[in-house]
């Protein structure tokens, strides 16, 4: 399997190293428009094989799509990262120009790829690859919930003193500061109800925090963060090109579910090969639902910012 990642910057970078060293493509290319930088990357991470253990071929290319040709996922990280005190809604006008771009060079060259959107704001950048590509919806997955996710769980897991791996948690809506709603009610602890073992107010706290992880990271570390990204575009990467069928939250083309039409929001769905294949309604309550609604309608006015500044 050949994935092509376009941008190789700490976001892109990080993914490669991880769909190596996990054994999950068999072929990666690096993509960037900096001379010599993706070769240079490419090189260092083939040097770590022998060390490492992994066969697979990691190659880089300065601006060359036709070294993309015939990939089976192309993944977008391309896109100026967020500087503190800059919100996703001001880096539109750079990043749409550059997705479009990057969208219309991969799509020549990969007609059958599944397109995966990392470049921020995810939301907006996913619904222009989708208008700009023309593909089937299915093909056009915005990441940010399977990162947002992992956050949460890591929260839980530091809240409840245990390993992260025994506890499952989801985030769905706007991959943004204030649009991202962390399921808290369906949280649990090998099988266990979060809220058995932690307060309203601990839990309260976690669903804070978890809404500003990355906006906390981007302080501490002056840029946007990248191994928790990195990993989590490897992680999807590997449900599409080994047909995992694995659940996860996932920026999809919604078309009447959960109550939106015409947009692109996380919502839980089933990826395999053909990219999502199924978009699993989770009966939210009252106030998830409103949630949601706000969530929504926040990433429209992304959108309409998207269409003022694209037109």
């Amino acid at each position: 399997m050949k994935v092509t990642i376009v941008g190789a910057g700490n976001v892109g970078a990080t993914c490669a190293d991880a769909l190596a060293h996990r054994r999950i493509a068999s072929e990666v290319v690096l993509l960037d428009i900096r001379e010599n930088f993706a070769e240079g990357k490419a090189l260092d991470m083939m040097q770590t094989a022998t060390l490492n253990g992994f066969n697979t071929c990691i190659a880089g290319s300065t601006n060359d799509y036709a070294k993309t040709a015939n990939s089976d996922v192309v993944v977008i990280t391309s896109g100026i990262p967020r500087k503190p005190g800059m919100t996703r809604e001001e880096l539109i006008g750079i990043n749409a120009g550059i997705v479009k771009n990057v969208s219309e060079s991969l799509l020549k060259y990969s007609p059958n790829a599944v397109f995966v959107i990392v470049s921020n704001p995810m939301d907006t950048m996913t619904y222009l690859a989708l208008k700009e590509t023309k593909l089937p919806k299915n093909r056009i997955i915005g990441m940010g919930g399977i990162l947002d996710s992992s956050r949460f769980r890591c929260y839980l897991s530091l809240a409840l003193n245990c390993p992260a791996n025994d506890v499952d948690g989801m985030v769905i809506g706007g991959h943004g500061d204030t649009t991202m709603i962390p399921l808290t009610r369906l949280a649990s602890y090998k099988g266990v109800p979060v809220s058995q073992f932690l307060s309203a107010e601990e839990l309260k706290k976690v669903s804070a925090d978890t809404m500003v992880g990355g906006a906390t990271l981007t302080g501490m570390l002056g840029t946007s963060a990248w191994y928790a990204p990195g990993a989590a575009v490897a992680t999807l990467v590997d449900s599409i090109v080994n047909d995992q069928k694995r659940l996860f939250p996932c920026c999809v083309y919604l078309d009447g579910e959960y109550g939106q039409k015409d947009i692109c929001l996380g919502v839980p769905v089933i990826v395999g090969k053909n990219g999502w294949e199924k978009i699993v309604d989770v009966k939210l309550n009252e106030e998830e639902k409103t949630s949601f609604a706000k969530s929504a309608e926040a990433v429209r006015n992304m959108n309409n910012v998207l269409s003022s500044v694209t037109n």
